[in-house]
């Protein structure tokens, strides 16, 4: 077992998402790390494979984004679940963290 402590990575780019070291990587999943000031867009992207992901809001709040501009408000404490394939993306409105979960890992 091993404890990660995501309050190490709180800092933000003016403008900017900041995203950080892979949290974990491993052959079963791989978590991510992003830190998005107020204002800024993770845009909207899909992979071409199978598998799921998670979009955890650990601080701030915004929307999730998808297909055919979709707008799904987020919050800390919500996990956004999809397919890899489906389109997903985020817009914080104030100062945002997120951990991504992706599995299998890309």
């Amino acid at each position: 077992m091993k404890v990660l402590d995501l309050n190490a990575t709180r800092e933000f780019s003016e403008g900017a998402m900041k995203r950080f070291f892979l949290v974990e990587d491993s052959e079963y999943f791989k978590i991510i790390n992003f830190n998005l000031r107020a204002g800024v867009t993770f845009p909207v992207h899909s992979h071409d494979l199978d598998g799921e992901l998670s979009i955890h809001v650990i601080e701030g709040e915004g929307v999730f984004l998808g297909e055919g501009n979709t707008e799904i408000p987020a919050k800390t404490g919500q996990i956004l679940i999809s397919q890899i394939r489906e389109p997903h993306g985020v817009r914080a409105t104030t100062d945002m963290r997120i951990v991504v979960t992706i599995a299998p890992p890309i």
